[in-house]
């Protein structure tokens, strides 16, 4: 294990972009299986409970692994990695807190929730809809079923995550400790996905449809 994480920090060190975007795109990719794995295990128990039959195995859908690794290949992999570097030097330079202060870490943790988590979500959930087949009509009425259930769960656990990291993370080790930590979202991400219309995800669109609706009158 101390032989890998020397290695880590040799290309870490030699090449942080190429890391970054291959580490991204292998932690994205065994996100998907987990979520894959989870959404089938789910399934297999209701239908055992349901109709006591046997069910299918587990099977990877290798296409989907492949998609949604290219998403962390091609999107969080480079944008996090500059991201956080660029992060990092506007709250020194621009806002001239002192660094692991109480405010620099609020700062950091507000920008990147305000921000990039909510930029993360809609992009991931626009390209995974466009790589199913779907046209702009169907993958907008998807962001609109998953965007904000995915924003309001994931807003309650991103920013504790957030604020351990830039906290006592040495800055060039921040971008591994949110990949760890993308494994899990990744998987959380592709479940959620692949959820469809879940009746827990309808009480979220209900809720905004009656905001709307309610605004609406208003006028």
């Amino acid at each position: 294990m101390l032989r890998i994480w020397k290695w880590y920090q040799s290309c870490l060190s030699l090449h942080p972009v190429k890391t970054q975007v291959i580490s991204s795109g292998f932690l994205w990719g065994v996100g998907d299986i987990a979520a894959q794995y989870i959404t089938h295990s789910t399934a297999k128990q209701k239908q055992r409970l349901q109709y006591k039959d046997e069910v299918q195995e587990f099977k990877v859908n290798w296409k989907r692994v492949a998609v949604t690794s290219t998403f962390g290949f091609g999107f969080v992999g480079p944008l996090g990695h500059f991201w956080y570097e660029g992060l990092d030097k506007f709250i020194k330079m621009r806002l001239q807190l002192r660094p692991k202060s109480a405010r620099f870490v609020a700062a950091k943790v507000a920008m990147d929730g305000l921000i990039f988590g909510p930029f993360d979500l809609f992009v991931f959930f626009t390209y995974m809809g466009f790589c199913a087949g779907k046209n702009a009509a169907q993958v907008k009425e998807d962001v609109k079923r998953d965007f904000l259930p995915a924003l309001i769960l994931e807003g309650g656990i991103w920013p504790i995550v957030q604020v351990a990291n830039f906290r006592y993370v040495p800055v060039r080790y921040q971008l591994l400790y949110v990949n760890i930590f993308c494994l899990l979202d990744s998987a959380f991400l592709s479940w959620m996905e692949q959820q469809k219309d879940a009746p827990w995800k309808q009480k979220f669109t209900s809720f905004t449809s009656m905001k709307e609706r309610g605004g609406q009158g208003r006028l």
